[in-house]
This record gives structure tokens, sequence and C-alpha cells, in this order.
């Protein structure tokens, strides 16, 4: 069993890269994906964590973008990380998101919350900065009651203090993998509440781009929404992939390759993406 879907400290994740490879192994797994919000900074100690263990670490990342004014998160994976150009072209992502961070502080600022970039760079360091970092700072200071809270009255898509990504688009995303010969997924497909139409005329956006696969198994899915992801996938030409989309105890119930306990990924998941990939090329 694999997972394609995981994050670190690096981050809103709360095990380090050298822990989720010890807690992989725990659970059994031969490999795993670590997919971090716009940034590869934790893949360097993950694949040093693996050495001379029977285990393997896939190079990936998260990136988070925006289509029709609301998230979309697509997932690189098996792509060169240390490509230069890659860099550099991350930092644009990074900077789009550092303007939403700023202005969703400053609207959770104007809501009473005692919170600013800064404070939230000072509790959680360089980690790239989440929406589930908000969270976990405002429930930290006793602001809010839970986590959940955060999200439900604050900073979820429909919150008084949601900021949509900006200037980033999907495509910007798929293309910049599809760049590096790596592999793009979309991600967690049911999470965005669009109809079987919207999902196609979206898909049909990033296949020019190099979009390869969607996510299918997932933790959140129930069995007809991945019924639903795998119909779709088969008639738009995609492979399916899946993940945890495990972030540790920031979200309760979900484990590293398991999920909510009925999470099964096989490692032809990998291969089916891969030569779905190679076909393109």
């Amino acid at each position: 069993m694999i997972d394609l879907h995981v994050h670190s400290t690096f981050s809103d994740g709360t095990l380090t890269p050298t822990q989720l490879v010890e807690h992989a192994m725990e659970n059994h797994l031969t490999a795993f994906a670590l997919t971090d919000h716009d940034t590869v900074d934790g893949l360097g100690e993950a694949f040093q964590a693996t050495e001379d263990k029977p285990i393997k670490v896939i190079s990936g990342i998260e990136f988070s973008t925006e289509y029709n004014g609301q998230d979309i998160h697509i997932v690189g994976l098996d792509f060169d990380w240390r490509d230069t150009s890659f860099c550099q072209e991350l930092d644009h992502f990074r900077n789009a998101r550092f303007e939403r961070n700023r202005k969703m502080a400053e609207k959770l600022a104007d809501c009473g919350f005692p919170i600013t970039i800064e404070a939230l760079q000072e509790m959680f360091g360089n980690a790239v900065l989440t929406r589930a970092h908000f969270a976990r700072f405002l429930y930290e200071k006793g602001c809010i009651p839970s986590m959940n809270d955060a999200f439900f009255h604050y900073i979820g898509n429909d919150g008084p203090c949601f900021v949509p990504r900006e200037k980033v688009t999907p495509a910007m995303a798929v293309h910049l993998i599809h760049k590096l010969d790596g592999i793009a997924v979309l991600a967690h497909p049911m999470q965005y509440h669009l109809s079987d139409s919207q999902l196609k005329e979206l898909i049909r956006t990033l296949k020019p781009e190099g979009l390869n696969g969607i996510e299918a198994m997932y933790s959140r899915h129930s069995v007809s929404q991945e019924n639903r992801v795998r119909r779709l996938a088969q008639v738009m030409g995609l492979a399916v992939s899946g993940g945890s989309d495990f972030h540790g105890s920031n979200i309760p119930g979900i484990d590293l390759g398991v999920g909510r306990g009925n999470l099964r990924i096989p490692d032809t998941t990998f291969e089916n993406l891969r030569k779905h990939r190679d076909r393109q090329y």
C-alpha cells in the first residue's frame, strides 16, 4: 500500500518528514509522496530519512490555486524538485499565498482576533502558512472552542474572513509540473462541490497543460463519491490517484495510508499514473 497525498511540518502537518517515514513504516506502507503546500523544502529530509530503509519517498507538492473564485488544489508527483527554474517559479506561488494570508489576517483582526502575520510566523516558524495554521493559532490562543470552528464561522470558503487565491490558476500549476516531466493530479475533486459538467469543464482546461490524474481514493470520499470520480476519470481519459491527505493532529481521525481506516491505495496506482505521464511525453 502507498499514500500519494501527505503533509509535514514544512506546511500544515504536525509530523516532521523523518517522523513521517517512521510512521509510514509502522503502517506498513511501501511508499508515500510528501506533498506539502507550495513548498518542497521537506523533501531533502524525507529522502535522507529513507536511506537503508524499506520504504520509498516520492517527490511531491500540493499547489493551492484559484478557479472561479474558489480554491482548487493540484498535486504534483515524481518531478525534479531541485530544478533551478522550478524553484524560481515556486516563488510566484508563495508570494500569492503570502498576500492572501496577509489579507485574511487583517480580516480576522477586524473581527477582534489578536492575529497578525508576524504572530503566525512566530508560532509556526518557517512553515508555509495555510488556513490550518490560522485555525491552530486561534485555538491555541483560546479564541475559539475548536479548530473546526475557525473554518465553520470565519475562514471556510463561505466565511466572512475567507480570501481566495489571486493570480495563480490550476492551469499554471499543471503546466509547471508538466514542464518538469512530473505527474499532475487534481486533488480531492468532491471537496469543491462542483457538478459533473463543471468538473469536466475544469478538466478540459487542464488536460492540454498536462493533467494526468484525478484523486478518487481519498479519506473524505464516500464509496459513491469515489465511484463517481472513477467514472469521470474513465470518461475524461485520466488515471486515478489516491491519498489520505494526512496532516497529523491538525486533522484528527485521518491516519497515514489508511485515512479513516478504510483507505487502501495499491502501489499499482502510482505505476498507472507514471504510464499515463509517459504516454504524454
